[in-house]
């Protein structure tokens, strides 16, 4: 019975850190965008919800990833933040690359071909960056 309790206790705690985690990726992740994501997403805008699906997928990828290779919650924690920065860097690189997409004004308006990419983007790169954090 000690066993499961331990266990239970641990699913707990993982739960517990993966929403937190979850929770920094989303308010890091809306403060790069130059409009309100949480606004944008009230209003319909799908585009915004796919965007912000996709990074925070992208970063459920890499905590998942980091949880299924450590029994350390510190580290859990350490690489998810490395996960939500290397996210971030591949958003300002992706704008950067792409000046004349301008990617922020596009998902405002609701173009959903720029969040489909961004999203592909982001999924694939997190992949990546989970099997090196592994």
């Amino acid at each position: 019975m000690e066993g499961y309790l331990n266990d239970l206790s641990h699913v707990f705690i993982g739960m517990v850190l993966i929403l937190v985690m979850m929770a920094l990726g989303y308010f890091i992740f809306s403060k790069l965008t130059k409009f309100n994501d949480y606004a944008e997403i009230q209003k319909g805008n799908e585009a915004a919800g796919i965007y912000m699906g996709g990074k925070l997928l992208g970063l459920a990828i890499i905590v998942g990833m980091v949880s299924y290779s450590t029994d350390a919650w510190v580290d859990m924690i350490i690489w998810s933040v490395v996960g939500i920065v290397a996210l971030c860097l591949v958003y300002i690189i992706f704008d950067f690359l792409t000046p004349a997409l301008h990617v922020c004004e596009e998902i405002e308006k609701g173009n959903k071909s720029v969040a489909q990419l961004l999203r592909s983007i982001i999924v694939g790169v997190s992949l990546v960056i989970g099997t090196f954090l592994m």
